[in-house]
């Protein structure tokens, strides 16, 4: 290997360190400065005495001792300013950039400016289909706004990306979907197909600001990655803790003759949806070192419940007769459930130490992926069978596409953990893959939004 090349590596390997240490909530930015140019300092001399530049990193970073260690030494030295981070808004000082405060009402500004879009949409569209496809589209772009405020995006990158996400918004809207007749028409599955893939392409193109414009960084990729996994974790507290609090009020009203149905309407969805939303992102990006303790601990819980469902499912799937039979909501819920395992995975690893050696997690992740991959067979040679028997519809073919995505995903994934539970493949491989995938999730929810339309004949 080239110096160069070397030289791209161990600053890869670095910055990879620097990124999980930033992390730690006990460790300012200043400590991590501090503890790179210490590392920097070792790795000199190791390199000094004859090792290559890996070699000299991965003997240093142990030297330096375990992250969990020094995280624990830093809030022991340092616990005020350790519980000053768990305040909900610390002293301006205490974070460079824009403070707290001015980012609180900033994100503020967005909430309401994005409850203001979805009071109109309702107001003057009468038709709830309507409603229903464009609700997302009246909320995203002020979370994406946020995210260019917040991580100070390029007004080039916000621009391109602007015109991008118009794209798909326009074709849901704008295309000749048929509609089932019947007293209640309802429309045809390609224009289920793009309402449903629609959200996902904008979600993927909002990462693009959540990163800085730098799209093109493992590492930023992978913190929008973690941030979503996150922001559903705090979403979920936020509004089961608000249905609690508004049962309880409207029960209690109620019992005095007044009736809140108008307000809920009117008023309390239309701001209260995007206001979690935005409320929910916010509290991510402000307390996400924190947030970082409890995601190892979810991912080794769900992790074992999803392996037992997995074969759970697979089992089901093979003794329910032929692959020809196999129910067509049976393999919607089988697509749902290798989604969902995805995502699990896709978390798993944002959440994991690069630096720890393999260990029984790390077989049992690898056994959920094998599991998810012995369902997409059955699942992929059971759509296959319906399609040779019935021929291709729009449904069929995105149930198909999506596997097809899916196994690639899957069969690479099993192979680096595999190689890395060996010992002979770094766990930055299996993380690297995991980014470096996103964007065919995004090409094939345009290809399903914008192609699958004009191709089935918008039925």
């Amino acid at each position: 290997m080239s110096g160069s090349a070397a030289g791209n590596v161990l600053e890869e390997q670095i910055d990879q360190w620097r990124g999980f240490v930033s992390r730690r909530p006990a460790i300012s930015p200043s400590d991590v400065e501090e503890m790179e140019d210490h590392l920097r300092e070792q790795i000199a001399d190791l390199e000094s005495g004859g090792l290559d530049g890996e070699e000299a990193f991965l003997v240093a970073v142990k030297r330096m001792g375990s992250l969990d260690a020094v995280s624990r030494e830093f809030a022991r030295e340092h616990s005020r300013r350790l519980w000053k981070q768990l305040v909900l808004v610390p002293d301006a000082e205490d974070e460079p950039g824009p403070s707290r405060w001015r980012g609180l009402g900033v994100m503020l500004a967005f909430a309401l400016a994005a409850g203001v879009a979805v009071k109109l949409l309702t107001g003057a569209v009468d038709d709830e289909m309507a409603i229903a496809r464009n609700l997302p589209f009246a909320v995203l772009p002020f979370l994406a706004g946020w995210f260019a405020w917040k991580h100070r995006a390029p007004w080039r990158v916000c621009a391109v990306t602007a015109v991008l996400a118009t794209v798909p918004v326009l074709a849901v809207n704008l295309y000749p979907f048929d509609m089932t007749p019947g007293p209640y028409p309802m429309p045809g599955m390609t224009a289920v197909l793009a309402m449903t893939h629609a959200p996902v392409l904008l979600w993927l193109l909002a990462g693009v600001l959540h990163t800085g414009g730098r799209w093109r960084s493992h590492e930023r990729r992978m913190d929008y990655v973690r941030f979503t996994g996150e922001l559903v974790m705090y979403l979920a507290l936020i509004t089961l803790g608000s249905l609690v609090l508004l049962g309880l009020t409207i029960a209690v009203l109620s019992l005095v003759g007044v009736y809140l149905d108008a307000f809920l309407g009117d008023w309390l969805l239309p701001f209260g949806m995007p206001g979690a939303l935005l409320v929910s992102a916010w509290l991510v990006e402000a307390k996400k070192s924190v947030v970082e303790n409890i995601a190892p601990v979810l991912t080794r819980v769900f992790t074992p419940l999803a392996l037992l469902m997995l074969v759970a499912d697979l089992v089901a799937m093979l003794v329910n007769g032929p692959l020809t039979t196999v129910d067509r909501e049976l393999l919607i819920i089988m697509d749902a459930v290798l989604v969902l395992v995805l995502f699990l995975l896709l978390y798993s690893i944002s959440a994991r130490d690069p630096l720890v050696p393999p260990g029984v997690f790390d077989w049992l992740q690898l056994a959920l992926v094998g599991a998810a991959l012995a369902v997409n067979a059955v699942a992929l040679t059971a759509m296959l069978s319906r399609i040779a028997e019935f021929g291709f519809t729009a449904n069929k073919t995105a149930a198909l596409g999506l596997n097809l995505v899916l196994l690639v995903h899957l069969v690479w994934s099993a192979w680096l953990l595999w190689g890395f539970v060996r010992r002979s493949r770094p766990f930055a491989e299996v993380e690297r893959w995991q980014t470096a995938y996103l964007p065919v999730y995004a090409v094939w929810a345009a290809v399903v939004v914008l192609l699958f339309p004009p191709v089935f004949a918008f039925v």
